[in-house]
């Protein structure tokens, strides 16, 4: 693959990102519910440092050194989905704005991670692939976060409207 081809592709990384993060700064500023205040801050957090990390990569290899990505840190614990979810499904309506965001965030983040993935396969070194598995690690945590936030939503509004199989 060619530098162009590479660049590129960390091009389209950093505005995945960008896209993450306008999301979840816009979704935290909006909602009235404090759990989901939280989370997106969090999420929004997290995409900057993506962003940090892209744009170093970028800088390297654009200057032909190639990637440098030393020690990445572990991909992030948002805490324990359990708890976590309880609080922000009893804060918000399940057919609300944040549940609506909620899962348009868990649609963003499977294309996120299927977009690492995808590159991490393709990649053409050891340090571009340990990037782009590193991305998706953390993509793959939060989308299976909101992934649970939403399946507990789903399943409040279900119970809200007696959706449930009679006995």
């Amino acid at each position: 693959m060619s530098e162009k081809e590479v660049l590129d592709i960390i091009k389209k990384a950093i505005l995945l990102e960008h896209r993450g993060r306008s999301l979840y700064r816009t979704a935290a500023a909006e909602t009235r519910s404090e759990g989901v205040k939280e989370l997106f801050d969090t999420l929004a957090e997290e995409e900057e440092n993506h962003i940090e990390t892209l744009n170093r990569q970028y800088k390297s290899v654009s200057k032909g050194g190639g990637f440098e990505v030393g020690d990445l840190p572990a991909a992030g614990e948002t805490g324990d989905s359990d708890v976590l979810s309880g609080k922000i499904v009893s804060g918000i309506s399940a057919a609300g704005y944040e549940a609506a965001v909620i899962a348009a965030a868990l649609e963003f983040e499977k294309k996120a991670v299927d977009f690492y993935s995808k590159q991490a396969e393709t990649a053409g070194s050891e340090n571009e692939k340990k990037l782009f598995r590193w991305l998706a690690d953390w993509e793959k945590g939060h989308m299976a976060m909101l992934a649970r936030i939403d399946k507990d939503l789903m399943e409040s509004i279900w119970y809200d409207n007696s959706f449930w199989p009679l006995d």
